[in-house]
């Protein structure tokens, strides 16, 4: 019922740059939260910054003052602005929306696919 589409990933060295970008579309009332997460190769998935629709944000330590997390209500959009990149931010990154279906309704959370971001020398 809700598809979210994440786009941006690929390879950079270190110090550069990437922007990631999310879009919900299908069923969608409101949105709640949406986050990103990341899981590296042999290791779980961990959250990397959530935005409420308010505009609250929070990060995870490891990319406090490189990264940065914004959200288009109207577009259902979220985006990952990525700076001073470093190899251990190598991962796959995937979106994640808490979403109701109508005025009243719970929150479902949903995935996106997952975009695979790559920083090596």
């Amino acid at each position: 019922q809700v598809e979210l589409v994440e786009s941006g990933g690929g390879s950079v060295q270190p110090g550069g740059s990437l922007r990631l970008s999310c879009v919900a579309s299908g069923r969608i009332f409101s949105i709640r939260v949406m986050a990103w997460h990341r899981q590296a190769p042999g290791k779980e998935r961990v959250l990397v910054a959530t935005i409420t629709s308010g505009g609250r944000t929070n990060y995870a330590d490891s990319v406090k003052g490189r990264f940065t997390i914004s959200m288009d209500n109207a577009n259902n959009t979220v985006y990952l602005q990525m700076n001073s990149l470093k190899p251990e931010d190598t991962a796959v990154y995937f979106c994640q929306a808490d979403v109701s279906y109508y005025s009243g309704s719970g929150y479902y959370r949903y995935w996106g696919q997952g975009t695979q971001v790559t920083v090596s020398s």
